[in-house]
């Protein structure tokens, strides 16, 4: 039984060594990996350093910006002003020449009879200057024919037959 006992002590030794070498590796990969984990964070501590650094200029660039539309919002507000007093004007311009319309428009129609008797008279003059004009024309074209004809040289025989009858 004794050897029974020692068989079962350098069995337990046996495992416990086994366990001691797989925990011993085990612990070597967590060492891996814990360095590498170390490194990772370094790195991610860097980048946000980074990060942070160009969020803080982003960040005065963004507020130096707003502050420039801020200064050119009220500079527009200005013009927008500016636009609406000409559009107030213009409509007053508006009302201005619907009255005179209206106005002429009412004394178009107190006046229409005298307008339709003027424009009679107007068709007569414009029709007695066409006539004159069209006699005046043939009289000139009458004037020319009788200059041409008076400097026309007369054929020999014309002559003797005006001579023989003269």
């Amino acid at each position: 039984m004794e050897i029974i006992l020692y068989l079962s002590v350098a069995l337990i030794a046996i495992a416990f060594m086994v366990l001691v070498i797989y925990l011993s590796k085990t612990l070597k990969a967590l060492q891996t990996t814990m360095e590498s984990v170390s490194g990772t964070l370094e790195g991610l501590e860097t980048q946000m350093q980074g990060i942070t650094t160009e969020t803080t200029l982003l960040l005065h660039k963004t507020n130096a910006l707003a502050e420039d539309l801020q200064v050119k919002s009220e500079s527009l507000n200005t013009v927008v002003d500016a636009v609406k007093g000409v559009g107030g004007s213009i409509q007053k311009v508006n009302e201005t020449i619907d009255q005179v319309t209206d106005r002429v428009q009412i004394a178009a129609n107190e006046h229409n009879p005298k307008i339709a008797q003027a424009v009679q008279w107007g068709n007569v003059c414009i029709e007695l200057f066409n006539k004159w004009k069209a006699k005046k024309a043939e009289r000139e074209a009458e004037q020319q024919q009788e200059i041409l004809q008076e400097s026309l040289p007369v054929p020999a025989a014309e002559t003797r037959y005006q001579r023989s009858h003269s």
